[in-house]
């Protein structure tokens, strides 16, 4: 019940921060400053409509965890309060931004990351047990993890640039170009810890890939910028494919022991 209400809060959150309720959109809230066009390491516009999955995503998760199957179910049980608490934390963003209290949202994004890190290492430690379970609990936390990560890592130099931080002297590229590498670097990581899960890396190599959109083609101009960010999602991308196919070959493995009868006894 507390993720189901907690999924209404977040999309009401998400109907306030579109505009359509009178507000403003939140690229367009706080003085634009998290525009297309605010900083370098900002995603292009059209990276936004992974939202609409990812909502989606969480409202179908809310009715799955509800069902009677799940409602006793361990996994389910641990996820939930850290899936609400993920959607209690973006309705809290949005109005973050929608009140012009931008530095407010960097700890609030934070406190989401880390939120999700935990949900997704729970859904790690506790194996879904069927694919619709997969599908909809794990692809949504994955989604929502790779996406958030990019969005943190904007969110940062959004408030930065508006707080008029001069990057202590650095040119601007410098700080772009780390700081896509972190979002990479972070991409790579969860590819091995996650062993080659599709969800978080599709979501992060989007944000990526629209940061490289937007630098390539609109302003703040910066072929450095977008070609770091596409050497990142390719990257991210190889890592996952590469870790993908150990697991599999891993799982093999296993499976070939297991229907040995010369293989040791693991009792």
């Amino acid at each position: 019940m507390v993720v189901a209400i907690s999924a209404v809060i977040a999309v009401v959150g998400s109907f306030i921060g579109s505009g359509a309720a009178g507000g403003q959109q939140v690229q367009d809230a706080a003085g634009g400053a998290l525009g297309a066009d605010a900083t370098l390491v900002a995603p292009g516009g059209g990276a936004f409509s992974i939202w609409s999955l990812i909502y989606f995503g969480l409202l179908a998760y809310a009715v799955w965890q509800f069902l009677p199957a799940q409602r006793t179910d361990e996994r389910h049980r641990r996820l939930g309060p850290w899936v609400a608490a993920s959607l209690l934390l973006n309705a809290a963003w949005i109005l973050s931004i929608q009140f012009d209290l931008l530095w407010l949202s960097v700890p609030v994004i934070a406190a989401l990351l880390v939120v999700l890190v935990v949900a997704f290492r729970i859904g790690l430690a506790l194996r879904p047990k069927s694919m619709i379970d997969a599908l909809v609990t794990d692809g949504t936390i994955g989604l929502y993890l790779g996406w958030v990560t990019v969005a943190t890592i904007a969110n940062i130099a959004a408030v930065l640039v508006a707080a008029g931080f001069d990057g202590f002297g650095l040119p601007p590229e410098t700080w772009s170009v780390t700081l896509v590498a972190v979002a990479g670097l972070v991409g790579m990581a969860l590819a091995v810890w996650d062993r080659g899960r599709i969800a978080p890396t599709l979501s992060l190599t989007w944000g990526l890939a629209w940061i490289a959109v937007a630098r390539l083609t609109d302003e703040p101009s910066s072929v450095v910028t977008g070609i770091a960010a596409i050497i990142a999602v390719v990257a991210v991308l190889l890592t996952t494919v590469a870790m993908r196919i150990v697991a599999m070959r891993g799982a093999g493995w296993r499976h070939a022991a297991g229907r040995d009868p010369s293989a040791p006894s693991t009792h």
